[in-house]
């Protein structure tokens, strides 16, 4: 394993970059721990070990992505979402705005129109979950009922702005470092970017754990962690090959074709994605009651949200997870892989399945064979999304958010991430005739 690592810092362009994406890293952690002008850094302090013990389950998806940033108020806070979320969004309305879809097959420069529509609505999704975000802490709701003092020592409209401000404008460089590593270094950078975050808070989360739970407890959830490393990375190098055979064909004097490759589809065809629509989806009732928890109209909305969306270790909050997971898993894939468009490019370079005619017996083949694998990916997903919550109802309770880290969407990020980093990495030292990471 040692000698891979030592040949890639051997390499002066690929040491570059892997000491570039090293350094973006530290700048991005960097401005995660910087507090926002007006923020009251000692009461947020103080406030931090409330904070990791799971009071507040509002953003503890968005947190977790930051590495800790959102509940303190740094400049980082938003960190990477409103892109995750942006970048979701136009995905999505390629299927439903017929100028998208012609500019997704426009190649590169139809690519780098939806690149900049992306960036135009991560600013204003910035904005907007800033001046939520803002708004809370100015009502004392962002963070537990327990914590005492002002978050935001003015208060006033003026410094008010000045920190939705600062927050908007943290999260577009966020975005812009991102988009260099993913230019200039190695990996995908919105994903290096969260790894990063996840992987900051690990060992205050395991600190926590540890206080609270004590040593056995402890131990048994650092083993649990293994064993589903071990099993998202199973999971996440699954794959069905479908064999695909191509034509010999004449293009001038030179002959083309008659290779004999495979077309591959994962068993996870969606990746983490479900997992965060579903999380998503299933906070965004408790942060509404947050923001009208004022009006007397809310009575039995509130009874609802509290009785069976609020407590993460309920379950009904698990079997509603569960199956958001499972709906999104199918929809994503539908909208990201389309059988009919795989079976048109197959027979215009002379492709073909071995037995199965081309056209839209091909595309019908393709979609069925699709369906059935969805199946386990989407159990799969469901399964270790809510693994943390069902630990902590089979034991004295408490919040997911701390265990989270250890099993559950941290893990699936990590790992993925882990994975395709790798393998990136990898290609490149093949390409140097060195021994790469992946035997």
């Amino acid at each position: 394993m040692l000698s891979p690592l030592v040949a890639a810092f051997r390499t002066p362009d690929l040491r570059k970059k892997i000491l570039f994406v090293i350094g973006i890293i530290i700048l991005y952690r960097l401005g995660a721990t910087i507090p926002s002008p007006g923020v009251n850094y000692k009461v947020v302090n103080d406030c931090m070990d409330q904070i990791n013990s799971g009071d507040n389950q509002v953003y503890a998806l968005i947190n977790m992505f930051s590495g800790g940033a959102l509940l303190q108020l740094a400049v980082f806070a938003i960190g990477i979402m409103p892109y995750i979320t942006a970048s979701i969004i136009v995905q999505l309305l390629t299927v439903v705005i017929p100028r998208f879809e012609q500019l997704r097959k426009e190649g590169q420069s139809g690519q780098a129109k939806m690149t900049q529509y992306t960036r135009y609505l991560t600013v204003a999704l910035a904005l907007l979950q800033s001046t939520g975000i803002v708004a809370l802490a100015s009502r004392g709701q962002l963070l537990p009922d327990s914590c005492t003092g002002d978050v935001l020592s003015d208060e006033s409209v003026f410094a008010l702005t000045i920190v939705v401000l600062v927050m908007t404008a943290g999260a577009c460089v966020v975005m812009w470092m991102g988009e260099l590593i993913t230019e200039r270094g190695v990996g995908n950078g919105m994903s290096l970017l969260i790894f990063a975050g996840i992987a900051a808070r690990i060992p205050a989360e395991g600190k926590a754990i540890l206080d609270q739970r004590g040593g056995l407890a402890f131990a048994l959830v650092c083993v649990a962690a293994l064993v589903i490393i071990a099993g998202v990375v199973f999971v996440e190098q699954g794959q069905r090959r479908i064999p695909v055979q191509y034509a010999k064909r004449m293009v001038g004097r030179k002959m083309y074709g008659g290779s004999s490759t495979y077309l591959p589809l994962k068993v996870n065809q969606a990746g983490v994605i479900p997992v965060i629509f579903a999380s998503s989806l299933l906070y965004l009732p408790n942060l509404v009651l947050q923001l009208t928890s004022g009006s007397d109209d809310t009575a039995g909305w509130k009874k609802f949200v509290n009785d069976y969306l609020t407590d993460p270790t309920s379950w009904s909050h698990i079997l509603i997870y569960f199956a958001m997971i499972i709906f999104f898993t199918y929809f994503y894939v539908a909208v990201t892989f389309n059988p009919e468009e795989r079976a048109d490019d197959m027979k215009k370079y002379g492709g073909f399945i071995p037995g199965i005619r081309p056209g839209q017996p091909t595309a019908d083949y393709l979609g069925y064979v699709l369906s059935r694998i969805t199946l386990p990916g989407s159990i799969y997903l469901g399964i270790i999304a809510v693994l943390p919550n069902v630990f902590l109802d089979m034991s004295s309770g408490g919040s997911a958010s701390g265990l989270n880290f250890f099993g559950g969407t941290a893990v699936l990020i990590m790992v993925g991430v882990g994975l395709d980093t790798m393998k990136q990495v990898n290609s490149q030292l093949m390409q140097r005739k060195y021994e790469g990471f992946l035997k």
